[in-house]
């Protein structure tokens, strides 16, 4: 296997965490967004798409999303399981991933993109440049604080936002939350149950991968 990183990006990491929980060692190559190395001849070969991660399989196949690369290495490292055990485990994590996804990352990304002066002219991701929408901006802003109240109700409910173990879906949150301070915010102070998760989740080695 051979894995492309970023160290600077979010995605990137939610695959180095999953990596590091596996307990995994895997030849990596860190690719510099800040000098655009992923829009180079030599990547969009790797990726045409001009993303990251991206992670080469034994059989040579190209994995260039987190579900994927997370389906992957689950099947070949069961342990510790991180996409479930049972039907109903799985079906929790992969709903709160996309949960998360849609509801937390689309909104951070979008604050992020199209408010930045560094993501002037770059407002979405891969080889295409597009301007930036201020308005875009505008409302994710207000999607965030939103993403903060839902996250908070679910961990009212349940220790981790799949059930009562740790996931895929954990990972991604995380990484989002830990990414929204770029566009400053920040979990409530007042969210205590998601302080505590935030806390547990910080603590583990993982997390600093």
């Amino acid at each position: 296997m051979f894995f492309y990183d970023c160290s600077t990006a979010p995605n990137p990491r939610r695959a180095r965490m999953f990596i590091a929980e596996k307990g995994l060692e895997i030849e990596s190559r860190d690719i510099s967004m800040i000098k655009g190395e992923q829009l180079s001849p030599e990547f969009l070969k790797i990726n045409p798409r001009g993303t990251i991660p991206v992670l080469i399989t034994d059989e040579g196949n190209v994995l260039t999303e987190n579900v994927g690369i997370a389906a992957y290495l689950e099947e070949i490292c069961p342990e510790p399981p991180l996409l479930g055990r049972t039907p109903d485990e799985r079906g929790m994590v992969f709903n709160w991933n996309a949960v998360v996804e849609q509801q937390g990352g689309l909104p951070i990304a979008e604050a992020f993109r199209n408010s930045h002066p560094a993501m002037k002219g770059r407002a979405v991701t891969g080889p295409v440049n597009f301007d930036q929408i201020p308005e875009l901006a505008e409302r994710a802003f207000r999607r965030i604080d939103l993403f903060f109240d839902l996250i908070e109700d679910r961990l009212q409910q349940s220790e981790y936002l799949a059930g009562d173990f740790f996931s895929l879906a954990d990972i991604t949150a995380f990484v989002m939350i830990e990414f929204a301070r770029v566009v400053k915010r920040r979990i409530p102070e007042e969210n205590a149950a998601s302080q505590r998760w935030h806390a547990a989740i910080k603590a583990r080695p993982s997390a600093s991968a």
